[in-house]
């Protein structure tokens, strides 16, 4: 957090005409940049309300000098592995570099990498989505920012405009967000639809539906999602189980082996028994995008064997 933002916020908590301001362009700022935030929620696992905290109090509501200029809503420093544009701000020292953006969007994209890829994070990745107090002071711990207050100052942005809202799929106070994504809508009641294969919670997609509204849905970041269905990119094909766990390295006893039909590929295979592909491929010393001959039987417990 620079010098110029920690001013400005202070300055604003100080004087009413100025506080009232604030207040205006903060609702101004929500309005604006929650959906950013809920896309971000679902692709990384960062609440919204964090990020939206964050913003809010590293950029003074978007009106701070790096924001304007340099479009950094989240006063993230250059560091050695930063490749792209960058600005100098007087900050702990003077003249210190600053990653700068393209646009705003491009900020909020990197902040989400950025604390996914860093290991003195890694441990609020275990919270849970609706824990912001957690996430706040946990933020603050892993030395994010250095002031003393900084976990104070999120959660009381986040309980004064009812930001926690939006980590469980409502509208915070003042929004009007819409939560239809990716082509599927997380207001579906995919709770009703959810059955058992393999012994794993799934979902047995329809038309319409999305790895983003199923993620959305259950609080699961988008990333994770597809890795538990061996999925590298959002494709959802109506009738595929999509599982809300990792598939396991076998099928259950009862569906030890599988008849191959017309059109069914080892992919399609290993997700309706809920087996990782690289199993079944294994198993049956297929090429990872060879596609199995119809008739062909594969086997899902072990090496052509039924165990």
């Amino acid at each position: 957090m620079n010098r110029l933002s920690i001013f400005f916020l202070l300055l604003c908590w100080g004087l009413s005409p100025c506080a009232g301001q604030d207040k205006n362009a903060r609702q101004a700022y929500i309005q604006k940049y929650s959906q950013v935030a809920i896309r971000e929620m679902n692709r990384a696992g960062i609440p919204a309300s964090i990020k939206l905290a964050q913003g809010i109090l590293e950029s003074g509501s978007g009106t701070s000098t790096l924001a304007r200029d340099a479009n950094n809503h989240f006063g993230i420093k250059c560091h050695d592995n930063w490749k792209g544009a960058t600005t100098r701000m007087d900050d702990n020292r003077r003249g210190e570099c600053f990653r700068a953006y393209g646009s705003a969007e491009e900020s909020w994209r990197d902040h989400s990498d950025f604390l996914t890829s860093r290991p003195r994070y890694a441990s609020l990745f275990k919270l849970g989505k609706t824990d912001y107090k957690g996430w706040a002071r946990g933020l603050q711990a892993a030395g994010y920012a250095t002031n003393e207050q900084y976990a104070r100052r999120l959660i009381d942005i986040i309980e004064a405009e009812e930001l926690h809202r939006l980590d469980r799929g409502e509208n915070a106070r003042g929004t009007t967000v819409s939560y239809r994504v990716g082509g599927g809508d997380s207001r579906v009641n995919y709770r009703q639809r959810v059955t058992r294969v393999n012994g794993l919670r799934c979902v047995e997609a329809r038309e319409g539906d999305s790895f983003e509204a199923i993620a959305a849905y259950f609080g699961i970041p988008l990333w994770k999602l597809l890795e538990y269905n061996d999925k590298r990119e959002t494709s959802l094909r109506a009738g595929m189980n999509v599982f809300l766990k990792a598939k396991k390295n076998k099928a259950d006893k009862a569906h030890s082996r599988h008849q191959v039909r017309e059109g069914e590929t080892a992919y399609w295979i290993s997700q309706k028994y809920g087996v990782k592909l690289y199993r079944v491929v294994d198993y049956n010393y297929l090429k990872i995008n060879e596609k199995p001959r119809p008739g062909e039987t594969l086997f899902l417990r072990g090496y052509n064997n039924a165990r």
